[in-house]
């Protein structure tokens, strides 16, 4: 534990409160860690995640910073070897924007700017307003229908 909180640049204490369930770390302590272990920050918050996952405005884990008044919502994180694509969407109500499978592997992650939209697998899509957030499997059939004008959303196309 020394040696870590050491490479860490962080106290012993503050290791030892983590560890115990104790503390509440901000963003450069869980930093630092990740960077002392090896290990991605975002692996260090990212909770087990299903295959559609939806994450509203206001939701998801959020780490503070104690530097400044800063907050980091941790929708996504990247998987090893993974390639992604980003894409913004504008799109108006009308169509169904239906999209064949992509390869095999593919994930697909959407947010909504404003607007409101219909997104996700053909038989489950779900309902979202501006700052929502939804991944899917983009290897399957799966929808976009602008529900409002204007409606603006960012994908990120995540193939392996």
């Amino acid at each position: 534990m020394s040696e870590l909180a050491k490479r860490a640049g962080i106290a012993k204490s503050t290791l030892s409160q983590l560890e115990s369930g104790a503390g509440n770390p901000s963003v450069e302590t869980i930093w630092a860690l990740g960077v002392a272990l090896g290990v991605p920050f975002s692996r260090l918050v990212d909770p087990p995640r299903p295959q559609v996952r939806v994450v509203r405005a206001g939701e998801g884990p959020v780490t503070y910073s104690e530097r400044a008044d800063y907050a980091a919502t941790l929708l996504a994180s990247c998987p090893p070897g993974a390639r992604r694509d980003l894409y913004r969407i504008e799109a108006q109500p009308g169509e169904v924007k239906v999209s064949e499978p992509h390869m095999a592997g593919s994930v697909e992650h959407l947010l909504v700017g404003s607007g409101r939209a219909l997104a996700g697998p053909v038989e489950e899509p779900v309902e979202l307003g501006p700052g929502d957030y939804v991944c899917y499997p983009g290897d399957a059939r799966h929808v976009f229908r602008a529900l409002a004008a204007d409606t603006v959303a960012v994908i990120v196309m995540e193939h392996v």
